[in-house]
């Protein structure tokens, strides 16, 4: 999936807009902070916000979380910012490396925010962020799942595609790693929800070739693009029995052997779906734990 960079959103901003030039006002819903269910099959994948609804508008009082930020000329800095009705959207924050600003020491990953911006293009112009609360810290281990989820989020969402249910799942998941949940069940959990939600996910419950409900005693490898079917002996794919296939499903992780070989099959289609494109927190963490 390709998404715009952040050095082509600079090159291509227009000068800020004044006030005049804002047409709409869209009012946010109060931040929902408390972990929600788990998105594990949605109906159908969320429409994506239209250009109308996201270009050129004042938004205030959004929900949101840092996902990565970087230097911006001599005091600012882009962020780039996953909403819970917006999706992720690349903003300037004016100001926010200057030592008294109050944007100083609000924009922090894994702290839940309420964020407001305006703008006419891609990369668009914070005016607001206040720390909400409510949640705790990540640390040690939890830390390093945490920049994790955030670089999938960074390299698999495309810009101003709203995914609530992901939102749900990503504050859910953050406080799961913050309550010492074990993280590689947490975090299949994650990679398989973000998956379904961005339209990627083939139905693993059923056999791409027969049409048939996965069997349980039997092995298989899973096409990235369609789904499951029987192995053979030439497939380069990853092997996996039918009931963790199952397992992955109904979200049961507590087989050790779903365990190990979800990991493989997860890091694989992973893979297919970035392209090859490396994780680097991800190899930290295999480095470290195996996850």
């Amino acid at each position: 999936m390709s998404t715009t960079t952040l050095d082509a959103d600079i090159a291509a901003a227009p000068q800020q807009a004044g006030p005049d030039a804002e047409r709409e006002v869209v009012p946010a819903p109060a931040p929902a902070l408390a972990p929600a269910a788990t998105a594990a099959a949605p109906a159908r994948r969320p429409r994506a916000p239209s250009r109308e609804r996201t270009i050129g508008t004042k938004v205030a009082g959004q929900p949101a979380f840092v996902l990565h930020s970087y230097p911006y000329k001599e005091t600012s800095l882009i962020i780039d910012l996953f909403t819970r009705d917006f999706g992720r959207v690349a903003l300037i924050a004016k100001g926010a490396k200057r030592p008294h600003s109050q944007l100083r020491g609000v924009l922090q990953t894994f702290q839940p925010l309420s964020s407001s911006w305006v703008g006419k293009s891609e990369l668009r112009t914070l005016t607001d962020a206040e720390w909400v609360g409510g949640m705790l810290p990540l640390e040690k281990t939890a830390l390093l799942c945490g920049f994790y989820l955030n670089e999938l989020l960074v390299k698999l969402l495309a810009r101003d595609d709203a995914h609530p249910r992901l939102f749900d799942h990503y504050v859910a998941t953050l406080n799961q790693l913050a309550h010492n949940e074990p993280a590689p069940i947490v975090l299949r959990k994650f990679e398989r929800a973000l998956l379904k939600e961005t339209g990627v996910a083939a139905d693993l419950t059923r056999c791409i070739e027969t049409r048939r409900a996965v069997q349980a005693d039997v092995v298989y490898v899973v096409d990235p693009e369609r789904g499951p079917r029987p192995e053979r002996a030439a497939d380069p794919w990853p092997r996996v029995a039918g009931k963790t296939l199952l397992d992955m499903e109904s979200e049961d992780y507590q087989d050790a052997a779903t365990q190990a070989q979800s990991k493989q099959l997860m890091r694989f289609l992973l893979a297919h779906h970035l392209g090859g494109a490396p994780l680097n927190t991800r190899q930290i963490l295999i480095d470290l734990m195996q996850l």
